[in-house]
């Protein structure tokens, strides 16, 4: 586990780099527009296009829209946080973390065997989820079957709610970017609307281009960020359903032998032995 946050916080600080250095490229690239006259389509950098909000003025100088300039920048920030989210809820939610098989097995052979106190170490010892199950679940067998089965219960179900909250944040991410895009958009276009205002209803086409770009532009990080952040929370949520039921019916299996025996079948045990002792008493006459 130390390995996969080690890596998680190498990879995060890569994207923090190559995001700064594309901040400053942009700023640049902003700095040097200002100021002069209006470039042609063709010419325009893909920074300008997309990392910053600018506008044509009427006197044909080009000016940074601040307010479209920071929402575009707070939805690349939400889009590393984003990345490191699904880099890091993808490496806390695998297999070997929740379910591990290894685990299974070992639990399997100490309680078939009747080493329950090994069990119970072997449980503790370990931090997957079945591990805290099986260790609750055994440590409540003093108290009968139906104790060790509520606890059973009880634990996976805080297990699977932790996990769901945790993943939970990846579904607001999703939520909320769309809408920031969308204040982007409405922004976009009141700043054309005032252009159009401006020129007494006759406004250049490069004029409106700016109150344009920023709305598209906006709404285009909005979705960047949104998609593969609803797509991750869904994929990330199944696992866990799908891992969270598996871990608690493994659970259950492996505690399944501390039932006690059904009333009639120790009866029928009983009898059954009361029966062969008069056989083999006949048997002796």
């Amino acid at each position: 586990m130390p390995t996969s946050n080690s890596q998680f916080a190498l990879l995060r600080s890569k994207w923090c780099t190559t995001l700064a250095v594309i901040a400053a490229a942009s700023i640049a690239a902003a700095a040097s527009a200002q100021g002069t006259d209006a470039a042609p389509a063709s010419e325009q950098s893909f920074a300008s296009a997309f990392f910053y909000a600018s506008s044509v003025q009427p006197d044909g100088t080009r000016a940074m829209e601040w307010l479209g300039t920071i929402l575009i920048w707070l939805l690349l920030a939400l889009s590393l946080v984003n990345i490191g989210l699904i880099g890091q809820l993808f490496m806390t939610n695998r297999r070997v973390l929740i379910l591990p098989p290894d685990l299974c097995n070992r639990l399997r052979t100490l309680l078939e065997g009747g080493r329950y106190r090994d069990a119970l170490e072997l449980a503790g010892g370990d931090s997957s989820d079945l591990g805290r199950i099986v260790r609750v679940s055994l440590g409540q067998a003093s108290f009968g079957f139906a104790a060790m089965l509520r606890a059973l219960e009880q634990v996976s179900e805080e297990v699977v709610t932790d996990r769901l909250r945790r993943v939970e944040s990846l579904n607001i991410l999703g939520q909320v970017s769309p809408m920031i895009g969308l204040f982007g958009t409405v922004y976009g276009m009141i700043v054309a609307f005032q252009s159009i205002a401006q020129s007494g209803g006759n406004a250049d086409p490069v004029l409106l281009a700016g109150g344009i770009g920023t709305a598209l532009v906006t709404t285009f990080w909005g979705l960047l960020v949104a998609i593969p952040a609803l797509a991750a929370y869904a994929t990330i949520r199944n696992r866990i359903d799908n891992l969270a039921t598996e871990s608690s019916l493994e659970a259950q299996s492996l505690v399944e032998r501390f039932r006690p025996k059904p009333r009639s079948e120790s009866t029928e045990g009983r009898g059954s032995e009361r029966r062969n002792g008069g056989d083999r008493r006949e048997a002796g006459a």
